[in-house]
């Protein structure tokens, strides 16, 4: 055998050795790396009330829907008047805001904070009163936008604030993590609910104007 068949003879040994073991360790490695990446392909959704990472936060959150256009990933989506209209819990709101012809102001507004009253809220008023107010434009836009703030308001800015409303009145507002008051007297019952182009923060009394 010459010097030159036996060295081709020398490197077929060698590769042939060489090659399932190369091969091995790449599996090896692709295993491994896809075992290490599975953790982050999966995200835990944040709990109702956790306001780690901005969520909304607060008892009446639990009523919300999971799916459609009422859930919260649904109101995410549309401009505040049309995502309160999704939400059973706001019809009244929903209803005086287009007694008052305000739909388009509050939808075409950009980064705004609604504080908007439930059912329940406006239940609190006598039906008396609350008809008269229904009935009254002026007083009822007056009233409406006493509950609207020209910026977005975090649960932080609410722990002791004081802002200037869409009416030209002000509101104070205090409290810390999850629990909050407006004006002393209306509790959020569901906050730092996110639409288009507001936040929202459900409470449970109507704000009148000082």
């Amino acid at each position: 055998m010459s010097i030159h068949t036996f060295r081709r003879a020398a490197l077929s040994v060698t590769a042939a050795v060489l090659l399932p073991l190369a091969l091995s360790a790449c599996s090896e490695e692709t295993t491994s790396n896809q075992g290490a990446a599975a953790p982050d392909a999966v995200s835990s959704p944040q709990p109702v009330g956790d306001t780690g990472a901005g969520g909304p936060f607060g008892p009446a959150c639990a009523s919300v829907p999971k799916s459609g256009a009422g859930s919260f990933d649904g109101m995410a989506q549309d401009p505040v008047a049309t995502a309160a209209s999704n939400n059973p819990a706001l019809s009244t709101l929903v209803a005086a805001v287009k007694k008052a012809g305000l739909v388009d102001t509050l939808n075409n507004a950009q980064n705004i904070t609604v504080f908007a009253p439930t059912n329940d809220a406006f239940a609190k008023i006598p039906k008396a009163d609350l008809d008269k107010v229904l009935a009254d434009k002026e007083t009822l836009t007056k009233i409406l936008t006493y509950h609207v703030v020209g910026e977005k308001l975090t649960p932080q800015q609410l722990g002791s604030g004081s802002f200037q409303t869409l009416q030209k009145g002000m509101i104070t507002t205090k409290g810390s993590g999850t629990a909050y008051q407006v004006n002393d007297s209306s509790k959020v019952v569901c906050g730092n609910v996110p639409t288009a182009n507001a936040t929202v923060y459900v409470v449970d009394t109507v704000l009148m104007p000082k």
